[in-house]
């Protein structure tokens, strides 16, 4: 059977179409092979703009006499993480098991023919290089005991599956107070990267959930190392490198400490969630640096990452093969391009020294644009032809999936932005009618396809979750009801579809997956979920805030102990315990103190359209307040605190 790659929507699978692998995709057909012909099962996760996906690739995938042992003795299974985040997540959660550590992409999993899963890698070498077993010697040994019928490796299947089965047990909830936030901030500082900000060493990862989380614990008990480990990193991301100061937009982390040297992929996740960080920090500072940040971000996803107001999922670190070929400079080639371009020898070598770009550069001998100081004269000009220069290199792969969640995270984004800059208004009212025609079929809500595709694969927990909290921010700066009662009866959905009793499922289909408490490579599900309920708990009905708190209890036990490592949940728990305020009034009165209302600090406020003349200040049981146009809407707020 030849590979069967090439009728599959997914580009990540389109990648591997002609690899001599045999692969199939994810189908009842490959399990049913399998057994009828007793063949170990491989299944390799991954995502096209995965780096060393594609070294794998090129290694082993690509090597026709691996090809030949895998296609004699396996069957093979190609599967997008993005496309089925559910299969991706369970085999996640195998490895976890079988390595006592997380894992990560590609994943390599080995299955008995009856897809019992006994083995779990990401990336494997071609050959056997001293203590790490080559994915050749691997596989040889592993149909060996498969076609011998192994007696231990068929129970160790048997034992793993029984472990994997989903445990119903609760834990016992522990009482949520106030008392959670200085744990979490001494666990933060714990953490901390005193000379550079960001949590850990290397990579590092921008980790938006903590840094909000932060920004807004400063803000609630004025307390001066949250809002420094905030800003500090907010300050540190964007020299260079980490943010792409030639084209704008975030790389998903770095590979050392500085935020010098990223993995190149762009992800719309982070590019959405950092766009709206960065806003939250403008909002609290003023810093207008923050607001440019946030502008041009999204502006380079509308212009490089977007087609009929929908978002595009990421573009790939390599091109050509080579990692960050598209980025990087050449110090001979920028001094030509300045000297050719109205700089003279001095001072193309003084904007180059600027910009970090030097002889023997910064990154395998070439430069990463950075700066470190306040812009030079002609700073602007120099990036320009930055720009120009790039404009003749092949730009990276740019996988044009359309998932719904990322698309909500982006829309979000864009309707918190126009509140600062109207411009963006349109765009976003434009791409979630975009995204609701596409992805909301017959009040089916899917997760993802391609732009001229339909969608087949219905929504996961998480696409509930960030549509919903868009829908509210959209509500928040239109006042159009129709959104707000769109986000509750997606919720409405996900609370029947996922919700048990406190405990959350990201998946009920063919693979029935817990929701993850913490924050990945983007807040999970279950944090995002309770931000959604306590808003409608306020907005429409206080049932959901109780629903909210059913939720948190339930994962209160963990929460308590290590808040840090569920930075969203923790911040959504800060947040009913505080308890939200609510500016109530008709349209014409929301309208006029809209400028006030943004520059109330405390981050827990939303607006709300009433029937009723007057402007109400209220809580969650009663109404503290009648305000009038006039009102310092800050002062009022804090006065209830």
């Amino acid at each position: 059977m030849a590979n069967l790659l090439s009728k599959e929507d997914s580009p990540y699978l389109q990648q591997h179409k002609d690899n001599p692998v045999h692969w199939m995709p994810w189908c009842d057909e490959a399990f049913n092979k399998a057994k009828a012909e007793n063949k170990a099962i491989f299944i390799s996760i991954g995502y096209s703009s995965c780096h060393w996906c594609h070294v794998m690739e090129h290694e082993v995938f690509e090597d026709e006499a691996l090809a030949e042992k895998l296609n004699e003795s396996f069957v093979c299974i190609k599967v997008d993480r993005e496309e089925r985040p559910d299969i991706d997540k369970f085999y996640q959660e195998v490895h976890l098991l079988l390595n006592r550590r997380a894992g990560g992409w590609p994943a390599s999993i080995f299955a008995t023919p009856q897809n019992k899963p006994f083995f779990a890698g990401t990336y494997i070498p071609p050959k056997t290089e001293g203590n790490v077993m080559g994915f050749g010697d691997l596989i040889d040994i592993i149909a060996q005991k498969v076609g011998e019928n192994d007696e231990t490796l068929f129970a160790n299947a048997e034992e793993i599956q029984e472990y994997l089965k989903p445990n119903e047990r609760p834990s016992e909830a522990v009482h949520l107070s106030e008392s959670i936030i200085p744990t979490f901030i001494q666990q933060c500082e714990y953490n901390f990267d005193t000379d550079f900000g960001g949590f850990g060493t290397q990579p590092k990862f921008p980790q938006v959930s903590t840094l909000k989380a932060l920004l807004d614990v400063s803000v609630v008990t004025d307390d001066k190392q949250a809002r420094h480990m905030c800003l500090h990193t907010l300050d540190n991301m964007i020299r260079g490198g980490m943010y792409d100061l030639v084209e704008s937009g975030f790389c998903r982390y770095c590979t050392e400490e500085s935020w010098l040297i990223p993995h190149f992929e762009k992800m719309t996740y982070d590019n959405a969630l950092l766009s709206e960080l960065y806003l939250h920090a403008y909002k609290h500072t003023d810093n207008e640096d923050y607001l440019n940040i946030a502008k041009d971000t999204l502006t380079f996803m509308k212009e490089k990452m977007s087609e009929k107001a929908l978002y595009y999922s990421a573009s790939d670190a390599d091109t050509q093969g080579v990692e960050g070929r598209y980025f990087v400079y050449d110090y001979e080639e920028v001094m030509r391009c300045f000297q050719d371009n109205g700089f003279d020898t001095a001072q193309a070598k003084a904007m180059c020294s600027y910009l970090h770009i030097t002889p023997d550069g910064n990154f395998e001998g070439n430069s990463i644009v950075r700066l470190e100081q306040e812009k030079p004269a002609d700073y602007d000009k120099a990036i320009t032809l930055l720009a120009d220069i790039r404009k003749k290199r092949d730009y990276p792969f740019i996988d044009k999936k359309i998932n719904t969640a990322w698309n909500a995270m982006i829309i979000k984004s864009l309707f918190f932005l126009s509140q600062y800059d109207n411009s963006f208004l349109s765009s976003a009212e434009q791409s979630l009618e975009a995204l609701l025609e596409k992805l909301y079929v017959h009040e089916t809500l899917y997760h993802t396809c391609m732009i001229g595709s339909h969608p087949k694969i219905g929504a996961f927990l998480e696409d509930y979750a960030y549509l919903a909290t868009a829908l509210i921010q959209a509500y928040q700066r239109t006042l159009d009801k129709r959104h707000l009662l769109l986000a509750q009866k997606l919720c409405d959905k996900a609370l029947k579809e996922f919700f048990e009793a406190g405990r959350w499922y990201f998946s009920k289909g063919e693979f029935v997956t817990q929701a993850d408490m913490g924050d990945s490579s983007y807040p999970g599900s279950i944090g995002v979920m309770v931000d959604a309920l306590i808003s409608l708990g306020i907005l429409i009905d206080d049932k959901y805030r109780k629903l909210a708190f059913m939720s948190l209890e339930y994962y209160s036990a963990k929460l308590v102990k290590k808040p840090v490592q569920y930075p969203y949940l923790f911040n959504q728990t800060m947040r009913y315990v505080k308890e939200d305020r609510v500016i109530k009034a008709d349209k014409a009165s929301l309208e006029q103190i809209n400028d006030t209302f943004l520059k109330v600090s405390y981050p827990f406020v939303l607006h709300s359209l009433s029937d009723e003349k007057g402007i109400l200040l209220c809580g969650i049981q009663s109404c503290y307040a009648n305000l009038s146009v006039d009102s310092n809407l800050d002062e009022e707020v804090k006065k209830t605190l």
